[in-house]
C-alpha cells in the first residue's frame, strides 16, 4: 500500500509468524464481522484466492454483505494444485454476488459452474494495471544487490514458494539453476527468498553463497516489477507474475504441474515446464541462446488485461448499486 500512498482505515493485525491457513481463516472470522457491523458497506470486494480471501467473503456472506470477487473464475480442476488456492476460489464464487473474471476461459468457468451470466463481468486484472502504473524507465532500486546487477550478461529472475513446491519440486529447481550459472558465466539469477522457513531452508541451503546466484529477501512492489522488468527471463510459480510478465515482453517459465492461467500458455507468452531439473534447464538454455525463441515468446499481447480492469470493475459496481436502489424503491 505504501507503493500507492495508500493508508488502510481500518487494520484488522491478522498477521503472526508462520501461522497455518486455518489459523488465518480463524482470525479474520474473528475480527472482520466487527467491522463490517461498523461501516455497513454496500459491497465488499475481495481478490484474488488467498485465505483472507475466502474467509473474508464468508464473514461478509454471514453478515449479509454482498461480495464482489476481482479474478473471479480460475481453476485448475485439482484442489490440491494449488493448495489451498483451489478450494479457496470455489469457495468464494458460491458466497459472490458480482464475479469480475480476467479472461473469457475465466468466465467460462464460472458459466460452467451455472454462475448468472448477468453478474459476471469480464475486466481484465487489476494487477496489470498496477503494472503500468508503476514501471518507468528512471527507476533507482532501493536493494543495492540489485542496484549493482551487471549491465552484461543476461539475468534471470526466480520465485518459488508454493506449498506444494515445498520439498523435493523445490529442490530440483534450485539443481537446475546452479547447473544454469555453472553453464552460462556470465548469468546471474536473482531469487528472493520467501520468509516461510521451509522455502528458506531449501534455497539457502543449495544456492546459498554460490558464484552468480543473489540471494534477496522479498521486495517491496516497486522494487519487484522493477526486477521483472530488469531480467532477461522468469522462472515462477506464482500466478500474479504470470499475469504481470506478459505486459513487460518477459518469457514466464512456469515452475508448476498446472496452472490456473492457461492463456499465456495458449498464447505461447509462458510455458509450463513442471519441476524436472532437466526439462528447467533445457527452457531456460534455450532462450538463453536463441534469439529466435526468445522473440517468439514476447511477440504477443498480454492476455490478461489492457490496463483498465479497475475501471471496468468500478463501472460494473455502479450499474449492479443503482439497479439494486431502483429495486428497493
Amino acid at each position: 500500500m505504501k507503493s500507492f500512498s495508500l493508508k488502510a482505515d481500518f487494520d484488522l493485525n491478522l498477521m503472526t509468524h508462520a501461522q497455518s491457513p486455518s489459523e488465518v481463516a480463524a482470525r479474520v472470522l474473528a475480527e472482520l464481522p466487527g467491522t463490517l457491523r461498523t461501516v455497513r458497506p454496500d459491497i465488499m470486494l475481495v481478490q484474488g484466492d488467498t485465505t483472507t480471501t475466502c474467509a473474508a467473503a464468508l464473514a461478509a456472506f454471514m453478515e449479509r454483505v454482498p461480495v464482489g470477487h476481482v479474478e473471479a473464475g480460475l481453476r485448475t480442476g485439482d484442489l490440491q494444485q494449488p493448495f489451498p488456492e483451489e478450494m479457496n476460489r470455489r469457495v468464494t464464487t458460491i458466497v459472490s454476488s458480482l464475479h469480475f473474471p480476467p479472461t473469457a476461459a475465466a468466465r467460462d468457468a464460472l458459466l460452467g459452474e451455472g454462475v448468472d451470466a448477468c453478474r459476471i463481468v469480464m475486466t481484465g486484472n487489476t494487477v496489470i494495471d498496477a503494472l503500468l502504473q508503476s514501471v518507468r524507465a528512471d527507476y533507482i532500486f532501493q536493494e543495492p544487490r540489485l542496484a549493482a546487477l551487471p549491465l552484461k550478461g543476461k539475468v534471470v529472475l526466480v520465485t518459488t514458494h508454493r506449498r506444494e513446491s515445498i520439498g523435493e519440486p523445490m529442490r530440483h529447481v534450485c539443481e537446475a539453476i546452479l547447473r544454469l550459472t555453472r553453464v552460462h558465466r556470465d548469468l546471474t539469477v536473482v531469487v528472493p527468498v520467501h520468509r516461510n522457513p521451509a522455502v528458506r531452508e531449501i534455497v539457502n541451503g543449495l544456492l546459498g553463497d554460490q558464484p552468480g546466484i543473489v540471494l534477496i529477501d522479498p521486495l517491496p512492489y516497486l522494487d519487484f516489477v522493477h526486477l521483472m522488468a530488469r531480467s532477461d527471463i522468469i522462472l515462477t510459480d506464482s500466478g500474479g507474475v504470470q499475469e504481470e510478465a506478459p505486459s513487460l515482453k518477459r518469457p514466464v517459465l512456469v515452475i508448476r504441474e498446472v496452472t490456473e492461467r492457461p492463456e499465456g500458455v495458449s498464447a505461447g507468452v509462458a510455458k509450463l515446464l513442471g519441476t524436472d531439473p532437466e526439462v528447467i534447464f533445457q527452457a531456460v538454455n534455450l532462450l538463453l541462446t536463441d534469439e529466435v525463441a526468445y522473440r517468439k515468446m514476447i511477440g504477443t499481447a498480454n492476455p490478461y488485461g489492457d490496463g483498465h480492469a479497475s475501471r471496468y470493475i468500478a463501472d460494473a459496481i455502479e450499474e449492479w448499486h443503482g439497479q439494486r436502489r431502483a429495486a428497493a424503491s
